[in-house]
């Protein structure tokens, strides 16, 4: 018997929000828990929402408004009290994507190879078939600097140092992260190393939380034999002076001064290449 929950923010996400949901809708579980944060949409996300409720007994679907965009952690931490304690798995999706049953079967089981395994994410492509880089190596000043830079062929040095390939088994991969756009999360994980860091607003809380994990002995995993659809936004790149972009910065210079580094991930490569 599997019960599993979806943690989903919403924010004007009219354009995507519908396919997201339906491709929930279409899965097939003992226990299908949907918690929904809607950070102060003003087009008719809310309004698709409500049109989504489901009449499948197995679903549960709980909609969170809020006044304001609180960002990514506080507002996914709202969820994740509300369901954590009724559910095996917590699945941290973005509104942009599109699951299906083969990939969250296949997680599980991924997540169930062995105890230390505690967050596991897919291959994700965008509707063109272009494949994303989810799966990355811990981001260090240099790699940051490297890929704002207005060139081209400096931004694909620091695209190619977060590339990573430490090899799991199989396609499987050791990753310092995975961007949370698909995590697949044991709930003990998350009783054992505690909720997302709200001292961040929007990011690198993805980064923050996956050393967390590893920092307490959990794997986490990017596996490239099954994928999803992640109908990629990318807001903070739309922009170069944006709201989204300050407060990455911040989250930046939090997440090194929290684990006391900035240009060398070595003491982390070293618990990612021993921890099995």
């Amino acid at each position: 018997m599997i019960k599993i929950a979806f943690i989903i923010l919403t924010w004007n996400s009219e354009k995507y929000i519908n396919n997201c949901i339906k491709s929930i809708l279409d899965l097939n579980f003992s226990k299908i828990y949907i918690s929904i944060v809607d950070n102060g949409s003003t087009d008719s996300t809310l309004e698709i929402l409500e049109n989504l409720r489901s009449d499948k007994k197995n679903v549960y679907l709980n909609l969170i408004k809020l006044k304001n965009n609180l960002g990514t952690t506080i507002s996914r931490n709202l969820a994740i009290k509300e369901v954590k304690d009724k559910v095996d798995y917590i699945c941290i999706l973005d509104s942009d994507t599109i699951i299906n049953q083969n990939a969250i079967e296949h997680m599980i089981i991924l997540l169930n190879k062995s105890k230390k395994n505690g967050i596991v994410g897919p291959m994700m492509k965008s509707l063109d078939g272009t494949i994303q880089p989810s799966g990355r190596n811990i981001p260090t000043l240099t790699v940051k600097v490297l890929k704002v830079l207005p060139f081209s062929f400096i931004k694909k040095i620091g695209e190619d140092l977060e590339k990573i390939d430490i090899k799991y088994d199989n396609n499987i991969l050791k990753v310092g992260y995975l961007m949370s756009a698909c995590w697949l999360i044991k709930v003990e994980v998350i009783e054992k190393i505690g909720l997302l860091d709200e001292k961040i607003f929007y990011a690198p809380e993805d980064v923050e939380f996956c050393l967390r994990a590893w920092i307490n002995g959990y794997n986490v995993l990017y596996d490239k034999n099954i994928e999803i659809i992640h109908e990629w936004q990318r807001i903070s790149r739309k922009k170069l002076i944006s709201k989204h972009n300050w407060e990455h910065i911040k989250g930046l210079i939090y997440l090194f001064f929290k684990y006391k580094y900035m240009f060398s991930t070595k003491k982390f490569e070293k618990i990612i290449l021993e921890n099995r």
